[in-house]
């Protein structure tokens, strides 16, 4: 009977396999997701998710769902990405989706290398997806490490609850802030957007009261947060990002302000000071 000998690698050799298996593992699958306060699109926010979608060779898919207006959306994205690095920005069928449109937009959503949602009311975005497999599909695309991303509504629709825009904001009562499904791309965390100009603290200290376990994130106008592998975020833009959480479930509240450049783990909830 023939015997193998088996002879041990090299170390450099083994260290060499190891490093390239980690990186490959790291590459697939990562999660990528820019989320925008309304107001002006942060350039390098926008130049970034252009970067993570392939640069020049890109393939984003932008959808105005949210918008009564898709067309001049759409145009004003377009305009933005391509000033970002972008060649091809395609516009997803608008909505009510008929089964000849519905078909084009899972086609488009396979063939693109990152979504983008506009903004306008978040709750038309969740109207279309009470449709079960186009939610699964779009959630099933973002864990496989497509880059996700969206500007006010679509800012808001990355929760899972959503705020729907209906609140008493003269009350801390997360009772009295509308909510319903919503994306839930980011396990956990709770986003308002137009957050300082529009002093919408009252609605997200009110579900944080009903949701103690969740991470609060207040997103100003003008400026947006990129978050890698779900779990480092980073501001860009001109404001700030309110942060509101607690460590063990319970009160009291932490919160934390951060500027643009500033960054935040989101698992262990604490800035990061480098």
């Amino acid at each position: 009977m023939k015997v193998l000998t088996l002879y041990p690698l090299k170390r450099s050799r083994l260290l060499l396999i190891t490093v390239m298996l980690i990186l490959c593992i790291s590459a697939f699958g990562q999660q990528r997701l820019l989320v925008i306060g309304g107001g002006k699109r942060p350039p390098e926010a926008m130049k970034r998710f252009v970067e993570w979608s392939g640069g020049t060779k890109a393939k984003i898919m932008v959808i105005t769902w949210a918008s009564g207006v898709p067309t001049e959306s759409f145009e004003s994205l377009k305009k933005q990405f391509v000033s970002a690095g972008a060649v091809s920005v395609e516009h997803a069928p608008v909505r009510p989706l008929d089964a000849a449109t519905r078909s084009v937009f899972i086609d488009q959503l396979k063939g693109s290398s990152g979504v983008f949602f506009s903004g306008g009311d978040q709750n038309r975005i969740m109207d279309v997806l009470a449709d079960d497999e186009l939610l699964r599909l779009i959630r099933e695309k973002y864990a496989a490490g497509t880059p996700f991303g969206g500007t006010s509504a679509g800012a808001a629709v990355m929760s899972d609850p959503m705020m729907t825009g209906d609140a008493d904001l003269k009350v801390l009562d997360g009772t009295k802030v509308g909510v319903r499904k919503g994306l839930g791309l980011l396990p956990n965390v709770l986003f308002d957007q137009h957050f300082l100009v529009r002093q919408r603290h009252n609605r997200l200290f009110g579900l944080m009261l009903e949701n103690p376990n969740m991470l609060g994130i207040g997103i100003d106008e003008d400026t947006a947060v990129l978050i890698e592998d779900n779990r480092r975020l980073t501001v860009s833009g001109e404001t700030q990002v309110m942060l509101v959480y607690s460590k063990n479930g319970k009160q009291p509240f932490q919160l934390s302000f951060l500027t643009s450049g500033k960054s935040f783990d989101v698992a262990k909830r604490k800035p990061i000071d480098r």
